[in-house]
């Protein structure tokens, strides 16, 4: 494996893991959430539009489409609510608690 591609805290040269390697599963599964999450949001959106616009005015399936797009809503406001507790956290503390770093070894 070329070293360009990996980080030197969490991969010896030799190859060789290191505890460090648990701060690169967890900063690589933080950049692959936030992505994730905006299109999970997009696409509740737009199902719930398509479920809105296909209703033709049936309380039931105008209700159902509402209750999509409310929930798409509703998740997209507990992420940004729960980073938005950490930040805070962060300034209150002093403590970044946004960064998972484990102290390299003597």
């Amino acid at each position: 494996m070329p070293t360009n591609w990996t980080n030197p805290r969490c991969v010896t040269d030799d190859g060789v893991a290191t505890i460090q390697g648990f701060e690169c599963i967890f900063t690589n599964i933080v950049r692959v959430l936030v992505p994730l999450v905006g299109l999970a949001f997009f696409i509740m959106l737009i199902v719930g539009a398509f479920q809105f616009m296909t209703a033709g005015g049936e309380p039931k399936a105008v209700a159902k489409a509402r209750a999509t797009i409310t929930a798409a809503i509703f998740g997209l406001v507990l992420f940004f609510g729960i980073w938005f507790i950490l930040l805070l956290i962060k300034a209150i503390t002093g403590v970044d608690v946004t960064q998972f770093v484990i102290p390299p070894t003597p």
